[in-house]
């Protein structure tokens, strides 16, 4: 797995996790989705992915999207 996968993985998690809290729990965590979708466009924009850091941080190799 690389760091651009992990990413991607990780966000996805995070989205799906947040809906079902946001359901189950209270609306309260939908705000959780409204940050991961912002880091997602900042990043697309800027290149600069704080969990792309962490990933490489932890040794999995470099993708092409975060370099």
């Amino acid at each position: 797995m690389t760091v651009d996968k992990a990413v991607f993985s990780f966000a996805g998690i995070m989205v799906l996790a947040s809906l079902a809290l946001g359901w189950f729990v209270s609306p309260w965590f939908l705000l959780l989705t409204a940050f991961v979708g912002l880091n997602l466009l900042q990043a697309g924009i800027t290149g600069f992915c704080p969990a792309a850091r962490v990933f490489k941080a932890l040794g999995l190799p470099v993708g092409c999207a975060f370099q």
